[in-house]
This record gives C-alpha cells, sequence and structure tokens, in this order.
C-alpha cells in the first residue's frame, strides 16, 4: 500500500522502470487540499477533485486536448491496428487500434522538476 505514513513522510513504491519514488493516491490528495483549506469541508473538495478529473476525462473521450498552463497537456494518441507476436509462443496476433492517454509536462512543471531535483 502506498501513501502517508503516520509521521507524514510518503510511503516509497517501484516505479515501472524499477526506481524508488513516493505515490499519492487521489484520496491523499484530497485529504492535502482539505488539510491546507479548513474552511473547505473534506466532502467538498473530494467533490471538486472529481468534478476536475471527471472534465477531463470527458474532454479526452471527445479527443479534444486538455491544457493546464504551467502544468501540462493530455491528449488522446490514437494508435492504429497492427500485428503483434504472441511473446510466449512467437503466433501472430491481431492488434486492435486504440485510442491512448498522453501527458505532456508544461514548461514550468519540467524547470521546477529540473531545479528542485
Amino acid at each position: 500500500m502506498n501513501g502517508v505514513l503516520g509521521n507524514g513522510a510518503w510511503k516509497p513504491s517501484r516505479s515501472p522502470h524499477g526506481e524508488w519514488a513516493a505515490t499519492m493516491i487521489k484520496s491523499e490528495l484530497v485529504q492535502r487540499i482539505a488539510t491546507q483549506n479548513p474552511h473547505l469541508y473534506q466532502r467538498d473538495v473530494e467533490n471538486i477533485v472529481n468534478a476536475i478529473l471527471g472534465e477531463i476525462t470527458t474532454a479526452l473521450s471527445r479527443g479534444d486536448r486538455v491544457e493546464l498552463r504551467g502544468f501540462g497537456a493530455f491528449s488522446v494518441k490514437k494508435r492504429p491496428a497492427r500485428e503483434g507476436r504472441n511473446p510466449r509462443t512467437g503466433a501472430r496476433v491481431s492488434v486492435d487500434k486504440k485510442a491512448v492517454p498522453f501527458f505532456k509536462t508544461g514548461k514550468e512543471m519540467r524547470e521546477r522538476l529540473n531545479r528542485d531535483g
């Protein structure tokens, strides 16, 4: 399980590339925002976060691009149908066309990550 330890430290988890990194899940994001904004109820913060993520998802499902200045841009890339191979047997397999979400960081975020890291 990933998340915040009792002392407020983040639990490490392995990234897909085998590196150790901290992971924040949606409920932890809601909790942090609610803690930083004590005038808001946690359920209201949760509704706001869900609304934002829902609107991004809806826009992407329509094929739209969503740009959040300084943060990044979400878009959908279309992958054509292709012939693949079963890695176990080597048999040819047809892979259907699909749409995959894509995120490109904004300049401000890239600069901040490289400055702080």
